[in-house]
């Protein structure tokens, strides 16, 4: 795994790929790297426009054409108009869902479907996703379900009674925390069901570390900083995280390593976790915690009315 990159990639050939929030950062560099390696990718994004220059940015290089799939994670209708549409057009055959999108200290906003913002985006909208794929993830043998977390896992816990921050005061920061933490328990727990029904799937988490990706400025946007402020942001960002196509690593040596295992997790090796080449991530003890993973599987089930499979 040492200093391990892009070029590290095996051929993708015959593969396919949905990379959700691929229209830029780390989306954009996965779908990018895996289309140059062969893979047919499909890019789950929520603005039309921004993912049709998306598509013509991984296009310019790949070695097949990359495909557009229109999913706002924040709309449990265009979750499953999405996965309706992804198993149509593969024909029932994914190799890899590489859940990547996300928001980061939002607002206290709800989604169409009321849920606290980012638990709707980043875990809810996903585990939804996930579910509703199955049927096209089980039927290509060691198909993959990468769920991209976050150092923050580490900076607070997750409430499962007030997942949606009803009783609770509402703290961006701490929303955003639980969100990523939420996205580790899921892809802990589907790698457990998965084993228990049998299945030949393979669930692993991945973080960028401290990368420089559109989540800060994004978060900056919809707080309505000033405009300086928000270009100072981005500069900022730019000097002192690492590059998104380094940041992309972990996830991309989760989706296509051949000694990647269930419950694997991922994240870059130097200076504790923020930058470097992708090495074995740390969880916080909260992330492995067994219990509190088949109350969130639960929750979310009914939160989103989607049948869980694996059961």
């Amino acid at each position: 795994m040492a200093r391990w990159t892009t070029a590290d990639i095996p051929d993708q050939t015959g593969r396919t790929v949905l990379i959700t929030g691929a229209n830029s950062g780390l989306g954009l560099h996965s779908a990018t790297a895996l289309a140059q390696r062969g893979a047919r990718v499909l890019l789950a994004c929520r603005d039309a426009e921004r993912g049709r220059s998306a598509l013509r940015e991984v296009a310019a290089s790949a070695a097949t054409s990359p495909e557009l799939v229109e999913l706002d994670l924040a709309d449990l209708a265009s979750v499953h108009r999405a996965a309706a549409e992804v198993r149509d057009r593969t024909g029932d055959a994914l190799d890899v869902l590489m859940n990547n999108a996300g928001v980061m200290a939002t607002p206290r906003r709800r989604t169409r479907d009321g849920f606290e913002l980012q638990l709707g985006t980043n875990h809810l909208g996903h585990a939804a996703l996930t579910w509703l794929l199955m049927p096209a993830l089980r039927n290509r043998p060691g198909a993959r379900v990468v769920t991209v977390s976050s150092l923050a896992h580490r900076g607070g816990g997750l409430d499962v009674d007030d997942l949606n921050f009803t009783a609770r005061r509402y703290d961006p920061v701490r929303a955003y925390a639980q969100s990523k933490l939420a996205n580790l328990l899921f892809s802990q727990e589907l790698h457990r069901a998965a084993r228990r029904a049998g299945l030949d799937l393979v669930s692993a988490a991945a973080h960028p570390g401290m990368s420089d990706t559109e989540l800060t400025t994004n978060s900056a946007r919809l707080r309505r900083v000033p405009a300086a402020v928000h270009s100072l942001l981005g500069l900022a960002s730019r000097l002192v995280l690492q590059p998104a196509s380094q940041g992309a690593l972990p996830q991309l040596y989760a989706a296509t390593a051949p000694n990647v295992r269930g419950g694997d997790y991922f994240g870059p090796s130097g200076l504790g976790e923020s930058r470097g080449h992708p090495a074995r991530a740390r969880m916080r003890r909260a992330a492995l915690d067994e219990r509190t993973a088949r109350r969130l599987w639960a929750a979310t089930a009914e939160l989103t009315g989607v049948q869980p499979d694996p059961e």
